[in-house]
């Protein structure tokens, strides 16, 4: 056993992935009980959970957050185009299936870097009659080849809004690798009425929990930097903040009566439009 309640350690990965480095999308599918993740995954994410025991609730948290984002963009805003980047390992209801449920000419492209997920999301690619699921590999540190892969120009219209969503992926970027120009790039190149939805760790719910599993991450070979409200609502620049603005992921529009401690997860989550 791998010593995180994994399996032998016989592993065998498909090309192209380093099963010495940990990588976000495969961490993530161990916490939601997936199979699709490797030693260094669980190893790492079993430090996380050491750290903050609730890690596992706060991503399914994260993920049910994504599906009320979604079908409040589709049903509220009239967006019918999202461009998801580091969509991860697919975990149902995809983002283009809680947004083709409600309207079937919904288009979506997913953007991820693991071989895994591509070899995942190709299942994922079908004819869905007006609508169109697509994937491209690419990495969200090079935004300018996300923006001119040929996928993105045949499936979504840039004249028309986008939701640009970005769902615990900043945290990837370091500071001094500027996650702020990264990200404006994409926001840039989106039409007026756009809209961005970020989701980002927040170093100022438990500093020392935090600073116990940027240490497990960078121990995997992964960045992780935490930020505090003002570094994640720095992200939104300009654009207009959905109410109830940049909260607690747990205290955006739930679904149902407001959280009893709406800090119990420790992501800061919120939705902006682009003026114009």
């Amino acid at each position: 056993m791998d010593g995180a309640g994994g399996r032998n350690e016989r592993e065998v990965a498909p090309p192209g992935v380093d099963i010495t480095v940990a990588h976000s999308a495969r961490v993530y599918d161990w916490w939601l009980g997936g199979t699709d993740n490797f030693a260094v995954d669980r190893a790492v994410g079993a430090a996380f959970a050491e750290a903050i025991p609730d890690i596992r609730t706060m991503a399914r948290e994260n993920r049910r957050f994504l599906d009320r984002v979604v079908d409040h963009l589709v049903r509220e805003a009239g967006v019918r185009q999202f461009l998801d980047i580091g969509s991860g390992i697919p975990t149902s209801p995809n983002l283009h299936e809680v947004a083709q449920r409600t309207t079937a000419d919904a288009r979506v492209v997913y953007v991820d870097n693991d071989p895994i997920v591509l070899a995942h999301s190709r299942a994922l690619i079908r004819d869905s009659g007006a609508g169109a699921t697509e994937y491209i590999h690419a990495d969200l540190r090079d935004p300018a080849s996300i923006l001119a892969d040929p996928v993105l120009a045949r499936t979504l219209d840039l004249g028309q809004p986008v939701a640009l969503m970005l769902v615990a992926m900043l945290m990837l970027i370091a500071d001094e690798d500027d996650p702020w120009g990264t990200s404006r790039e994409l926001m840039d190149a989106l039409p007026p009425g756009s809209y961005v939805v970020i989701t980002h760790p927040g170093q100022d719910f438990d500093p020392a929990a935090m600073a116990k599993v940027v240490g497990a991450a960078g121990r995997g070979g992964m960045t992780l930097v935490p930020r505090d409200r003002a570094g994640v609502e720095r992200f939104f620049a300009d654009w207009e903040l959905v109410e109830p603005g940049v909260v607690p992921v747990l205290a955006w529009r739930p679904d149902g009566p407001p959280p009893a401690d709406p800090n119990a997860a420790y992501y800061w989550a919120g939705v902006a439009r682009k003026p114009g």
